[in-house]
């Protein structure tokens, strides 16, 4: 049993690490690159939907206040994942990480919890994209047949536009990670400026009204619907005050997921020392600040008890927002239509490469089958892991309800930060001599601070997470365990001996910091 626990050797990974020549990725990503990946990641349809979700279900005004809880926690979580991303520049993520920290079973927990954020994220997320292309052509007219644009469980035949995406977008990550960051920074570009646009024209609609009170009274009335059925009830203790503000950072959460994607390129990266902290904050800060201003600005047009009515909340609020209260602005609620296709189009994207650079480290370490790890010849890519999930997560899209995923993109996300914060206190306090281009601030005797409330913010927002989704998390947790049982610990080269570990001088080789990038 204490063999599922073995450590990969650091000195492997950072040897990993260093190796160039065909079967290593090309290092091509720089800082505005990877600040790009993961604002492409983080914008998508979670601030338009999620932010009047928040609002009218736990924190009301005080979404604003959400946002700040969720990005502290990200913070947190955002410095770990840099410091490790920095010491050890290498495709993976949280994955790699937990090997040599704690072990190959946690990396392998976390490696199967990333499914959920990556895999599951892009298939529920293309779902989503072939909804609001409806909406784009239905202003112009026209839309996509009933029959291909739903799956078998709905009464259509398929989703053929969720399909569609997900093919096009992992043919175009098997040509290249740059020409994949090129067109990631176009689509950024154009969902930011469409942001921007709303908050400075919004502001003028602001009615100072709708910010008082600013969080939900504990014996705040509940919401009834047109017909007088009780709609949205606000008695418990995650949907009033305080502990609403803490289950809006719940469910706004799923609005930031995405920077962590950052780290699975490392090992793309040109200067990962300097540009894997960058692109992990860097895009984290620009985020939240847009994140916050932008949930000021929509409470502040509607009355957060207005999204609690089906028909004016969810995906159509912000649409919703516009319409009733900003007269003369309804060009801009296609706008933010389109704004929103831009952002499922690079969540897609930067989740599709994310699922499968960690396929790629995994199938290394035996855990996956050796066809993930393996590079296209001209393109040095993982096209066959880019394959697989362009089938798998392609079927998903084509003909599975996008309902089915629920908040398992969050459970899976904030496991695995909950995981990286102690990694990093693990590796200080195991291998605090290790040479580390990004120190988490905070350092020693103060350092556990950063993990600690890393691991204490996210395990909250877990907790707060609805009770059938933890319920389906446990359930897909334990089919990991079954598949790692059967398959990964068999296979796990580790397991096999085959890792061989360096001599003292070759590891001194291995970690010896590269002066050019420091």
């Amino acid at each position: 049993m204490a063999k599922i626990f073995a450590k990969k050797p650091l000195a492997i990974l950072l040897g990993e690490a260093n190796s160039t020549g065909h079967g290593t990725l090309k290092r091509t990503l720089g800082a505005g690159n990877l600040v790009a990946l993961g604002v492409g990641a983080i914008i998508g349809a979670g601030l338009f939907v999620r932010t009047a979700a928040a609002a009218a279900q736990a924190s009301g005004p005080g979404v604003t206040l959400a946002f700040v809880v969720a990005a502290i926690g990200c913070v947190f979580a955002g410095l770990c994942y840099a410091e490790f991303a920095a010491m050890i520049p290498i495709a993976g993520s949280a994955y790699t990480y937990a090997y040599t920290t704690m072990g190959e079973f946690v990396a392998w927990i976390i490696g199967w919890a990333l499914i959920m954020e990556y895999a599951l994220g892009a298939a529920t997320v293309s779902i989503a994209w072939s909804e609001y292309l409806n909406k784009l052509l239905q202003v112009f007219g026209t839309e996509i047949p009933f029959a291909w644009c739903h799956a078998p469980a709905e009464g259509g035949i398929m989703n053929l536009p969720a399909l569609l995406i997900i093919v096009a977008l992992s043919l175009l990550l098997i040509k290249g990670t740059q020409e994949s960051a090129m067109f990631n920074a176009v689509v950024v570009f154009l969902k930011v400026a469409i942001v921007l646009v709303f908050i400075a024209v919004g502001w003028q609609f602001v009615n100072p009204a709708n910010h008082t009170p600013y969080l939900i009274p504990e014996n705040a009335e509940p919401v009834k619907n047109a017909a007088g059925e009780i709609v949205r009830e606000y008695t418990a203790w995650n949907k009033h005050g305080l502990g609403g503000v803490l289950g809006g950072a719940a469910i706004v959460f799923f609005a930031f997921i995405g920077f962590d994607a950052v780290s699975t390129a490392a090992q793309e990266a040109k200067n990962p020392k300097r540009d894997m902290p960058i692109g992990i904050l860097g895009s984290l800060a620009v985020c939240t600040v847009l994140y916050i201003l932008f949930g000021h600005v929509l409470t502040g047009v509607a009355n957060w008890r207005e999204f609690a009515d089906p028909a004016k909340g969810g995906e159509a609020s912000v649409t919703y927002a516009i319409k009733a209260h900003m007269p003369g602005y309804e060009w801009l609620g296609t706008a933010v239509t389109v704004a929103i296709l831009l952002g499922f189009s690079s969540v897609i994207l930067v989740m599709l490469m994310g699922q499968s650079r960690v396929f790629f480290s995994m199938a290394k370490d035996g855990l996956m089958p050796k066809a993930f790890s393996e590079l296209h010849p001209k393109f040095n890519t993982p096209y066959k892991s880019n394959l697989a999930l362009l089938v798998f997560v392609g079927a998903f899209a084509a003909f599975v309800p996008g309902s089915l995923a629920g908040d398992l993109t969050s459970f899976g996300t904030l496991l695995a930060f909950v995981l990286v914060s102690a990694g990093v206190w693990i590796m200080r306090r195991s291998d605090p001599a290790q040479p580390r281009p990004f120190r988490a601030p905070l350092s020693s005797p103060l350092f556990p601070f950063v993990p600690i409330m890393g691991i204490i913010v996210c395990l909250g927002m877990i907790v707060a997470l609805d009770a059938f989704t933890l319920k389906v998390a446990l359930g897909w947790m334990l089919l990991g365990f079954i598949v790692y049982f059967l398959y990964g610990q068999r296979n796990s080269k580790l397991q096999q001996g085959v890792v061989v570990v360096p001599t003292e001088m070759d590891e001194q080789a291995f970690i010896e910091p590269d002066k050019d990038n420091s």
